[in-house]
């Protein structure tokens, strides 16, 4: 199976490059560099390079991958960031961005469930990720203990863009998150912190599980 998924697997990231939706080179690397085999449940590992939604635990999903490329390049970053992540899921998203910050970095994801906790702390301890922090509670109102981030990025769609995220995110800082209704597709945001503003520039139309707690759904 090893050889059917690393064949599967350069497919979909060279589509991913010549469509341009992978560009960044260090963005690039990373993707290559992370299995996503083994961030996905045993039943579901030969469809890892699917372009699709995979199911994990209690009805949450690792996104597709065309979804989590397009967030990881909005989201801008760079070797040695800080970055807090909103919804661990399986962990993939964490390795991604582990891989790019580098030893030098440090990557902050928070998980309500607390089973989803554990699954990805074991995926991310047995793909050798040192740089990455798990945590169970509510990610609608962020990390505040570890905080300011130099990036967040919101893997949930949230009913309005938390202020506790905004606040904990630093001058200059980067946000990636979905908004919307529980009920229908919701938009994509990028936003970029300038002092007391925001500018926030539209992504597109996505679809996302809902995030819960706080300053997300009840």
């Amino acid at each position: 199976m090893q050889d059917r998924l690393a064949e599967e697997k350069e497919r979909l990231l060279s589509y991913l490059v010549k469509e341009g939706i992978l560009k960044t080179p260090e963005i690039i690397r990373a993707f290559y560099k992370v299995e996503r085999e083994k961030f996905v449940l045993e039943q579901y590992k030969e469809y890892s390079y699917a372009d699709t939604p995979l199911p994990i635990l209690y009805s949450q999903t690792i996104s597709q991958p065309t979804t989590i490329a397009i967030m990881t390049e909005a989201l801008e970053p760079k070797k040695g960031n800080k970055i807090l992540e909103v919804g661990a899921g399986s962990g993939y998203q964490a390795a991604i961005l582990a891989e790019i910050v580098g030893d030098s970095g440090k990557i902050y994801t928070i998980e309500r469930i607390s089973e989803l906790v554990d699954f990805a702390r074991r995926n991310l301890n047995n793909a050798g990720y040192r740089n990455v922090e798990v945590y169970c509670g509510d990610g609608s109102i962020g990390l505040r203990e570890k905080a300011p981030f130099d990036r967040i990025i919101v893997t949930a769609c949230a009913p309005k863009i938390p202020n506790s995220l905004i606040e904990q995110l630093v001058d200059g800082g980067i946000m990636v998150i979905p908004v919307g209704p529980i009920t229908h597709i919701q938009r994509l945001f990028k936003i970029k912190k300038e002092g007391k503003r925001i500018k926030t520039k539209d992504l597109g139309f996505f679809a996302f599980v809902p995030l819960i707690g706080r300053e997300g759904f009840k």
